[in-house]
């Protein structure tokens, strides 16, 4: 375990390992948005996407710093992802990050989303993150109860503002506050 520790991992008992993504984990990351945006409306992707289409939003992220992406393995598979990234362009927001979470349907409710979000929460414990938010599509009870089990209370409901699949989808907005690194409260 020390090898892990060393690389910034974690690992559970049911054989997942948690890290930093690398390019490799790309191709297991657009696989698990796919599924979800054929799917479900837990993402209002509407089309597949690819590797390259997904590179530059793979970019944005660092091994230091606000903007994380971790990825969940079992083996070589990548079983689910967990991000913080910018939350809007405008400099008034560089102390809020907005996050979201991605596993692949085989593992749901085995608490890999829990160890995917304790990890990114902790490794964004020193950087300079003042609120968390985060927009979760309704329904999805499974993502509320996860985001309620980290801190994160309800803020507001944009409804209807979406439309998948012929269908009106409304997104509830939730939001976790901490102390900026090196503060107290």
């Amino acid at each position: 375990m020390s090898e892990l520790a060393d690389a910034g991992a974690y690992a559970d008992p049911d054989g997942v390992v948690i890290g930093p993504a690398t390019e490799d984990d790309l191709a297991g990351i657009v696989e698990i948005l796919n599924h979800t945006a054929a799917n479900s409306i837990a993402t209002f992707d509407t089309r597949p996407t690819s590797v390259a289409a997904r590179r530059d939003w793979f970019e944005q992220f660092a091994s230091t710093g606000p903007y994380r992406l971790l990825v969940a393995r079992r083996g070589s598979l990548v079983v689910g992802y967990a991000c913080s990234q910018r939350y809007r362009d405008h400099e008034a927001f560089r102390q809020t990050v907005e996050v979201s979470i991605a596993l692949d349907v085989g593992c749901r409710g085995q608490g890999v989303g829990s160890s995917l979000y304790r990890a990114l929460f902790d490794r964004l414990a020193d950087e300079p993150v003042h609120v968390v938010v985060t927009g979760i599509a309704l329904p999805n009870d499974a993502s509320v109860a996860l985001h309620r089990k980290f801190g994160f209370t309800e803020v507001g409901t944009f409804r209807e503002y979406a439309v998948k699949n012929g269908r009106y989808i409304s997104s509830l907005w939730m939001q976790r506050l901490s102390p900026p690194a090196g503060h107290s409260r």
